[in-house]
């Protein structure tokens, strides 16, 4: 079962095929996307935002929103390496914003396929 924005298998793989951790689990990945994403700021330190990055990228990979962990992966190497245009910043944060919203949405989909079952194996 594979979502375009959000690996299903892999989420199941990860929980066990348990449709409340799954809940849960994607409930921490909003939790950590709000609280982090708010340090993704172009005019920040690059190391606030590489952090920021590292949080959200494994979150991301838990729930198996693969392209948003790599858009992170990306900025979160680039900003520890330091000396970071704006201009490069801008691109990397947008990037990790962007898949951020694709798998937020994303989310409401995966929510209600599992309220309709109580294990993935009946979605």
């Amino acid at each position: 079962m594979m979502s375009k924005i959000i690996d299903l298998d892999h989420l199941n793989a990860m929980t066990g095929g348990d449709v409340e951790l799954a809940r849960e689990v994607l409930g921490i990945f909003k939790h950590q996307s709000d609280i982090w994403g708010r340090l993704l700021d172009v005019n920040a330190p690059c190391e606030q935002w590489a952090d920021a990055a590292h949080s959200i990228k494994g979150s991301a990979r838990s729930i198996g929103a693969m392209e948003l962990g790599e858009a992170c992966h990306a900025a979160e190497i680039r900003g520890r390496e330091g000396n970071v245009s704006a201009a490069e910043a801008g691109v990397l944060i947008s990037a990790i914003k962007d898949k951020m919203t694709e798998a937020t949405e994303a989310l409401a989909k995966v929510e209600h396929q599992l309220s309709m079952s109580e294990s993935f194996k009946a979605s």
